[in-house]
């Protein structure tokens, strides 16, 4: 088993790859995931090209954005690299990912890789198993080269901890990259990864997608199973799910990641390779209902609302019919309600940790308060709250039998200064938690329903903004489908950082 020292320091003492040629190496990381394996498979490239490529640009760009962490050996994966070489030239071939480079997000376990989730207290663990998801890409041929940068305990939609420090965002390393699959966002963004992994609780899929213009898809509950874990039947907030620069490739991470597993009895048991299928749709006639900021209660920065029905207007070229719709809910008590689940679920998860006293000093303060909100609660908060979460299931598959999608913004505010941990106010409304500025996202999350995030554009600092794609329960192609047609009508996924441009 690897330990800390076989891994290299993240902006030190990098060697670059030796022979490489500037246009090559850009020829390769500039593919999609699609195009990549078909030229992997294909033998236009070799798995050891495509490896020194990605770590080219690596060396190039992570010492500014900080995304990747716990890098592998580099010895070590040229030379896993060259047995997926070997074994393609004797007819093993092991799926779409064979030879693909690809780091994990810091919360999901790696076999002999560090899983720190951005904590001190974790630094150093190793994990003798993967993630159920990481089996899956591995034996789809992946080679996990390490880790992607995450908040602590992936609390919050900013990258930061203080074992790896800040990500930066994509289109400018001094703002906020989002989070929590910040680095993973940031890594897809700069080409340093073909695809990427994430989880998202609160948002971590789609509020990094729309910080940096890149496909972040929440799954429908169960979609991919999540495990192997101590608790395999109540933690229903938290997904994992699959981003990409395109949705094609999204999608094609999904019918890797997606399928049920016997370990985890609630995943949906259906073929995950309908992911992998052809992405057409007729969207002549579909409604789609703009939820807006909810009737003016959610406060938004400027310019952002202005963005999004901007990119309605491709969905209405695409033959969709768009209605504004207000939602008689009071959702104050929604926000309540999810307050009270995640104390539940975030103390259930890190209560060990929290019960020894000398842990406290180094753990995150956002983390004790909400570990700590969970100690004043009752068995019956839990299940009022639950019964909340019930209620709004109810109102938005009502909502699903008048219309076929339901869009609204991907976050409230724009990427800000990274040195802030959270915006403390938006268009001039205090915010009361560390994660009240991201309250657009609870919604979907609550409902359980799969969500595309797509982007729409760009403010006048160059800084990107997304939109949420929401479709029925278990209706996850159908969301793919719309994003993919949405993708193609605007072409926003086509521009790339201006760092990468200059490269």
């Amino acid at each position: 088993m690897n330990n800390r020292k076989d891994f290299e320091p993240i902006g030190k003492n990098r060697r670059s790859c030796p022979g490489d040629g500037q246009a090559a190496l850009s020829d390769i990381v500039s593919l999609s995931a699609v195009e990549l394996s078909d030229a992997i498979k294909g033998g236009a490239v070799s798995c050891v090209d495509v490896m020194k490529s990605y770590l080219a640009q690596i060396d190039r760009f992570n010492p500014t954005f900080n995304a990747i962490v716990s890098l592998r050996n580099r010895d070590e994966l040229i030379s896993e690299a060259a047995q997926k070489d070997s074994e393609l030239a004797g007819g093993v071939y092991h799926g779409w990912m064979h030879g693909f480079p690809h780091a994990v997000k810091d919360l999901a376990a790696t076999e002999g890789i560090p899983t720190t989730m951005g904590s001190p207290l974790l630094a150093e663990e190793i994990t003798a198993y993967d993630a159920i998801f990481v089996e899956r890409l591995k034996r789809a041929g992946a080679i996990i080269i390490g880790k992607t940068n995450t908040p602590e305990f992936g609390l919050g939609s900013q990258t930061y901890n203080t074992v790896f420090g800040t990500t930066g965002n994509a289109y400018d390393p001094g703002f906020c990259a989002g989070g929590s699959s910040g680095g993973a966002a940031v890594a897809l963004a700069t080409r340093m990864l073909p695809v990427a992994d994430g989880s998202d609780m609160m948002g971590s899929l789609r509020n990094p997608a729309a910080f940096n213009n890149i496909i972040g898809f929440r799954p429908s509950f169960g979609r991919v199973p999540f495990g192997p874990a101590l608790e395999i039947f109540s933690q229903q907030l938290g997904y994992e799910g699959p981003m990409g620069r395109t949705v094609k490739d999204t999608a094609m991470l999904l019918s890797t990641m997606a399928g049920f597993d016997s370990r985890i009895p609630l995943s949906i048991n259906e073929d995950p390779l309908q992911f992998a299928g052809s992405l057409q749709i007729d969207l002549k006639d579909k409604k789609i209902a703009w939820l807006a900021d909810f009737n003016g209660y959610l406060p938004m920065e400027p310019g952002i609302l202005e963005m999004c029905r901007s990119a309605l207007k491709h969905f209405e070229r695409l033959g969709c019919i768009i209605e504004s719709v207000q939602i008689d809910y009071p959702m104050d008590k929604l926000w309540q309600a999810a307050l009270v689940l995640r104390h539940w679920l975030i103390a259930g998860i890190l209560g060990p940790l929290y019960g020894k006293v000398e842990n406290r000093d180094k753990i995150k303060p956002e983390a004790i308060w909400e570990i700590e909100g969970a100690l004043a609660l009752s068995a019956a908060d839990v299940y009022r709250a639950s019964t909340v979460r019930s209620q709004w299931y109810g109102i938005v598959e009502n909502l699903f039998s008048a219309y076929d999608y339901l869009a609204l913004p991907a976050a409230q505010v724009f990427p800000f200064d990274a040195q802030n941990h959270w915006p403390r106010e938006v268009a001039g409304k205090t915010m009361d938690t560390y994660h009240r500025w991201m309250e657009i996202t609870m919604p979907g999350t609550l409902s359980g329903c799969p969500i595309a995030c797509v982007p729409v554009g760009f403010n006048d600092r160059g800084l990107p903004m997304g939109m949420q794609i929401m479709g029925p329960a278990t209706q996850d192609l159908k969301v793919l489908q719309i994003a993919n047609a949405y993708e193609q009508a605007s072409g926003w996924t086509k521009r790339v950082p201006p760092v990468v441009i200059r490269q």
